[in-house]
């Protein structure tokens, strides 16, 4: 295992066109990227660009970290299981949680490592400041998984203070268990936003991961993670972001995004996508992701695709195109 990415090109050359900015019926741009879809039998359907190239899945991983920390033997379920796969939006409740996780293994918001942020969330950032906050480590959307990690530190007796070391054990179990999910070695390790390790795979060892959760038997780390993350998705993102709109619409359905516009999927009947937008548009991401489940078929309730996949373009406050998926 490498320790840097240094030798993947900025743009690689296989990668392709997945959306397109259309501006008063004029294509003005491109963003281009990598995406495959898993059949039910975990066989390559359909992909685009070259999804065997290592990436960083950012908080795609959180899925597979989760269920490495219930590997350790913390005992976690519920909303505080789906918080520690979450990218939250630092909602009350999101806040509440991660509390909750700390103070029942006799922690508090202090032994968080995250960096002080806002809330991810626009509406709770605003209103954050408009009450005077400042940035504090727990509004990070990362704070349930560190709050999550430390627990299973102070339940295993482990130093909490080192938590985000590559070679701590909570980590080293991290690099095992998304080893084994996604079946492929991790390529190389960053330091993600949040300052823990960041471990690299392909897209297809994403989509992989995240079918063998939703398929792992009940009762099983992987499979506490996915029913977690299903039955209280306003726990893994919020209630006005797109992870949470997805997993409510299509029942089953195992979503996580990540930075650098990231996505992966797992359906319950094992069928699987993963994509990244290569400049890290996440407002190609909607359109994409529906597109995708589009092509593969798949249904949900109301205008739920029709939400995800909305991204106008504006001009003179008033829409005037939109980005588009080109497949």
């Amino acid at each position: 295992m490498t320790t840097t990415a240094t030798t993947q090109p900025a743009v690689p050359e296989s990668a392709v066109v997945l959306a397109e900015v259309v501006r008063s019926g004029f294509v003005e741009g491109h963003h281009r990227g990598g995406l495959v879809v898993l059949a039910a039998d975990g066989s390559i359907d359909f992909s685009l660009g070259a999804p065997e190239t290592p990436i960083f899945p950012r908080s795609s991983n959180k899925p597979m970290q989760a269920a490495a920390i219930l590997r350790t033997g913390l005992d976690l379920d519920g909303e505080l299981l789906a918080l520690a796969a979450a990218s939250h939006s630092a909602e009350s409740f999101h806040l509440d949680g991660v509390r909750k996780i700390l103070a029942e293994a006799g922690l508090n918001t202090g032994h968080l490592q995250t960096p002080p942020s806002l809330p991810l969330d626009e509406a709770e950032q605003e209103a954050w400041i408009r009450s005077g906050g400042h940035p504090e480590p727990i509004l990070m959307d990362c704070s349930g998984k560190h709050a999550a990690m430390l627990a299973a530190c102070v339940a295993r007796g482990w130093d909490t203070t080192s938590y985000l070391d590559l070679n701590h054990p909570v980590q080293q179990q991290v690099l095992a268990t998304l080893e084994q999910l996604s079946g492929e070695t991790v390529s190389a390790v960053g330091t993600d936003g949040c300052g823990a390790p960041l471990m690299a795979i392909s897209l297809v060892g994403l989509a992989r991961a995240f079918r063998a959760m939703v398929l792992a038997d009940a009762g099983t780390p992987e499979r506490r993670v996915a029913d977690a993350m299903r039955a209280h998705p306003e726990y893994v993102a919020g209630t006005r972001r797109v992870d949470t709109w997805l997993m409510r619409g299509v029942p089953g359905a195992m979503a996580k995004m990540g930075a650098e516009a990231v996505q992966a999927v797992a359906l319950s009947d094992g069928r699987a996508l993963a994509f990244k937008i290569d400049d890290g548009a996440y407002r190609a991401v909607g359109p994409v992701l529906a597109a995708t489940l589009r092509r593969m078929g798949v249904t949900a309730t109301g205008d739920t695709l029709n939400r995800i996949g909305s991204a106008p373009l504006f001009g003179g406050g008033h829409p005037v195109g939109e980005v588009r998926a080109a497949f």
